[in-house]
């Protein structure tokens, strides 16, 4: 009689962990040991902050009475949430936000196909584009409230008299939304300009020997290759603008429902001097920054840096 046998599929070989030399081992004590400074610096500069925040989040703590502090839980939190100021301020910062990145989205890779194509004064270009972003924050915001302070400002003459465009929500964001645009163009241009020198030129080539209009040359070959670019670029000035604080200090000083999430933060810390609500409201602003760039990794796919498919 005769038996039958089904064989077994061979097992896949285990992975073996290769053994590292001697001397690879000591180059990895080495490069730690190389390192250790500067994450020492990281933590004591960034972890230490953040950690005493989030306790201070936990406590009722008012600087006029320190004598009165005590541990609350999530108190600080609740009261946070369900206050209209914090919504307020949260859709004032995501109208800004999405509204300027859309623009110097535009912008930025308009100014950067210039840049790239250019073929004289390639150089003078970019300085010229790039003279905006040179400038500091604070004095470029007051360059802008100059130039619209009644009877004086430059702009303000453009409009009819007795008009004051800060004084005036839907105004005094449009403001702040142009200011923010004139500053970080350039840096979102700058960041595209280096996507776009790691696009082939033969690819275009190709293209264009295949027919493809100029058009479909750009929305077939070139944005695809350039994800990682915009990625960056995106998520960038993204999570820069929603923390967004010296323009509107500057500009309005959040006054006439033009306060930010970070402007909410700092009246709470530093004019009332509630530390307990001040705190909350970092550590939520810090939630909603590492939200923001999660969704833009996903949302990106393969598009983001060291992303690897199984």
């Amino acid at each position: 009689m005769s038996v039958l046998t089904r064989e077994r599929p061979a097992e896949a070989p285990a992975p073996r962990h290769e053994q590292l030399s001697e001397g690879a081992r000591a180059e990895r004590r080495l490069a730690l040991l190389l390192c250790a400074p500067a994450i020492i610096v990281m933590l004591a500069v960034t972890a230490y902050p953040l950690a005493y925040a989030v306790y201070l989040s936990f406590q009722r703590y008012d600087l006029r009475f320190p004598q009165l502090a005590k541990f609350v839980g999530f108190a600080n939190y609740g009261a946070v949430l369900s206050s209209p100021y914090w919504w307020h301020a949260f859709w004032v910062t995501a109208i800004i936000t999405a509204v300027s990145v859309a623009i110097e989205l535009a912008l930025g890779m308009a100014f950067a196909l210039v840049m790239h194509r250019a073929l004289v004064g390639r150089g003078l270009m970019r300085t010229a584009i790039l003279i905006p972003y040179g400038i500091v924050t604070v004095v470029a915001a007051y360059s802008w409230q100059y130039a619209w302070t009644p009877a004086t400002g430059y702009l303000q003459s453009l409009l009819p008299v007795g008009s004051a465009p800060l004084t005036h929500t839907v105004p005094a964001i449009a403001i702040i939304i142009l200011a923010e645009v004139w500053k970080t163009t350039p840096f979102m241009a700058l960041l595209l300009l280096g996507g776009l020198s790691l696009v082939p030129d033969q690819l275009l080539d190709a293209a264009r020997v295949d027919g493809a209009t100029g058009w479909q040359r750009f929305w077939h070959v070139t944005l695809p290759l350039m994800k990682p670019a915009i990625l960056v670029a995106l998520l960038f000035r993204t999570l820069d603008a929603w923390r967004i604080f010296d323009n509107i200090y500057i500009l309005t000083a959040g006054a006439h429902n033009t306060g930010s999430l970070s402007i909410l933060g700092y009246d709470n810390l530093f004019t009332a001097l509630n530390l307990g609500i001040g705190s909350a409201i970092s550590v939520l602003i810090f939630i909603t920054v590492a939200i923001l760039a999660v969704l833009f990794i996903i949302g990106f796919g393969t598009a983001a840096p060291g992303y690897e498919e199984s």
